[in-house]
Order: structure tokens, then sequence, then C-alpha cells
């Protein structure tokens, strides 16, 4: 907290004039093209990793970068933070692109690893459900992960298991077949802050380098 405040303090004296025009713009509204859907973890931090900037986001972030997934009717009984920010992102932001963002060392991961049923906290532990599937595609394939090497597994296909969420929302899944909308998701290294890509139809994950940017933009066309 005092690292915090003292940031605010250093903001308002040396740095607030070079942005000020910048929020002047961002005050009169929001037209940011991703809703980034990322986990909690104080060290995934997208607007270093992806240089980005005020006004170019929309973001929620929760432990596990989890989507809660739909039924057919769409409605939801509990959980209603991740729907609600999707449907503003959706039916006012009007955005062509969502990221889901998982990263390395995820602490919901290991939870998940080390044995749902064991965690004290009963609002973690039963949240935590919307990535048990994730754990049981890893461990079906029996190649004796352990330790990080399995959390990290765990996490990559959490993050496709949670753009398969996103498509059990017929909103969503309505725009990506209309091209509307495009599904993308990231992992972050933290230890070698490299930045891996997989698209909605993709089961692997690359890094982001300049020869997969280039292959990644080409995808894009126009959104």
């Amino acid at each position: 907290m005092r690292k915090l405040i003292n940031g605010i303090v250093d903001f308002h004296q040396h740095r607030r004039d070079q942005v000020k025009d910048t929020f002047a713009q961002l005050a009169l509204g929001q037209s940011p093209d991703v809703f980034f859907i990322g986990c909690s973890d104080s060290r995934v931090a997208v607007n270093v990793f992806a240089s980005t900037e005020p006004g170019d986001l929309f973001v929620i972030r929760n432990a596990g970068n989890f989507v809660t997934p739909f039924g057919d009717s769409t409605q939801l009984a509990s959980d209603e933070s991740e729907v609600a920010a999707l449907e503003f992102a959706l039916e006012y932001l009007k955005v062509p692109h969502i990221i889901v963002c998982g990263h390395s060392d995820c602490g919901a991961m290991k939870a998940l690893c080390n044995g749902r049923e064991k965690v004290e906290l009963p609002h973690l532990r039963s949240w935590l459900r919307h990535g048990e599937d994730a754990l049981n595609r890893i461990r079906s394939k029996k190649e004796k992960l352990q330790g990080l090497e399995e959390v990290n597994a765990v996490s990559k296909e959490n993050v496709l298991l949670q753009l398969e969420h996103l498509k059990s929302y017929s909103r969503v899944a309505d725009r990506v077949k209309s091209g509307e909308l495009m599904l993308h998701g990231l992992w972050f290294d933290i230890q070698n802050t490299d930045v891996y890509y997989a698209g909605l139809d993709e089961r692997a994950f690359r890094i982001i380098d300049d020869v997969e940017g280039a292959r990644i933009l080409a995808l894009l066309k126009d959104k």
C-alpha cells in the first residue's frame, strides 16, 4: 500500500500532465477492441508484456481466468460477474475480439492439481470447479507430469477450456460464426517473459515471435 500511495503522488507530481489529454479524450467514452479475461495474479501485467495503453482493453480478472459455462437457456444462477462483463463488452462496446489469458505458476491451477477437495475456503473450492475439466484432460493423457510442469500444462489447457466456455454462450457463438467476433488464447510465461498464442480451433500454443506475430496479424483481417 505504501508503494501504491507513493506511486500516485509521483504520478500527480511528474506524469499526470503527460497523459492528461489522453484521459480527457477517454472521459468522453471508451471503445476498446478487446475484452481481456485474465487471472487476478499480480504478476500478469498485460500493460507491460503487451504494451497496451489506457482505453485499449476492457478487462475482467479472477482467480484462474475462468469463464462460467452456460446452459442452453443462457441463464446463470451464480457467478454473475463474468457474464455481466461479457454482456457489456458484446452489447455496449461491440468488441470484435475476446482474449483469455493464463500464465505460468498459477495458484488456481496448483490448487486444482493438489486436489480441489483439499481447499479449505468454500467459495474458492467451488469456484475452482470451472477449471477441473482442464486437469482431467491433462491427466487423461497419462504423461506423468509432475510439479510445475503439470501446473503449467493444466494452465494452458484451462485457457482452451475457457474459450469453449465462451462459445457455450449463444451471443458469442453466433458472433463467432458470423465473423463478427474472434476468440484468442494467450499464455504468459512469467519467468521467461514469453507470451504464447492459441486460436479458437488450435490445441497448441506457439510463442509470439516475429513470425508468429505476422501469422496472427494476417488472421485478424480487418478486425
